[in-house]
């Protein structure tokens, strides 16, 4: 199918976008990679009446480590995180998760804030976000605000960001010295859109664990934060009882939707076995 007819604009920086989105309101949409976008406009379940399209402003083209978080702009292609962004374990954490994004062409298009925008409940950079706590700067002709992922992500394709917003940037916290990470993912095929996942940072120090991170995705209407079980996992050393125990609490604790690829007992039974492996890949 072809996309229904619409007006193409082109600004050139991140002022003349929020300009553009200020004038044209609810018909403006806007385009950076487009994976999702154009795929849905080709089935005309979107129809904007105005394209923005923001390749052109290079000044959200960036990665940039300030302090302890590492901000992303909103051009930053999922490709920039084929290799570590970063030092550190936050660096190598991305590098990981990058390798389960679709394919890799798709890579070369879509951007991180993109896909936080468009908010799939699969999205695996929608996961990084809510589990590690980052800070969105979400942009208007009034100037800008910051947002929390926790209030961020209000539901299946819908955020914080207003009729007249850009995602202009995302924020994620620096993990420090001690901090690992591991991820796990489960779908039909390689490129397939996750049928459950989930990531665990630990930070140890003597053999114990004094901070974590932990969350689920793919199996609600958004990407969960297991913070009480967070809490369970501090000040005790890892080991596969006590991640067995957690992995269990997890699956208690999440109703997951269903759908045709997989009943909610079935994907149940998946957020046990994510969390199990995504808790003994940070440990390892």
């Amino acid at each position: 199918m072809k996309p229904a007819s619409f007006v193409y604009v082109r600004p050139g920086s991140r002022s003349e976008i929020v300009a553009a989105l200020a004038e044209h309101g609810a018909d403006g949409k806007v385009l950076a990679g487009g994976q999702s976008l154009v795929a849905a406009m080709n089935f005309r379940l979107a129809r904007p009446g105005v394209i923005i399209d923001i390749n052109r402003a290079g000044d959200l083209d960036y990665l940039r480590p300030s302090g302890d978080v590492l901000a992303i702009g909103a051009l930053t292609r999922h490709a920039a995180f084929h290799k570590p962004p970063v030092e550190g374990p936050l660096g190598a954490l991305l590098a990981k998760v990058v390798r389960h994004i679709a394919h890799y062409p798709i890579r070369q298009r879509g951007t991180f804030t993109g896909s936080l925008a468009h908010a799939d409940p699969a999205s695996e950079w929608c996961l990084v976000a809510a589990t590690l706590g980052a800070e969105m700067v979400i942009a208007n002709n009034n100037g800008e605000r910051t947002c929390p992922a926790a209030e961020f992500f209000r539901g299946t394709f819908t955020t914080a960001v207003g009729e007249q917003d850009l995602l202009a940037e995302v924020r994620l916290p620096m993990l420090g010295a001690g901090w690992r990470s591991g991820f796990h993912e489960f779908s039909r095929r390689a490129g397939d859109f996750a049928l459950a996942m989930s990531l665990a940072a630990l930070k140890l120090e003597n053999g114990v664990i004094t901070a974590a991170r932990l969350g689920v995705g793919g199996v609600s209407d958004r990407a969960i934060r297991l913070s009480k079980l967070e809490q369970e996992l501090v000040g005790k050393p890892p080991s596969k009882a006590l991640f067995q125990d957690v992995a269990a609490s997890a699956q208690a604790g999440i109703r997951p939707t269903a759908d045709i690829h997989g009943s909610s007992e079935y994907r149940s039974d998946l957020i046990r076995a994510v969390v199990g492996r995504a808790l003994t890949e940070a440990a390892a």
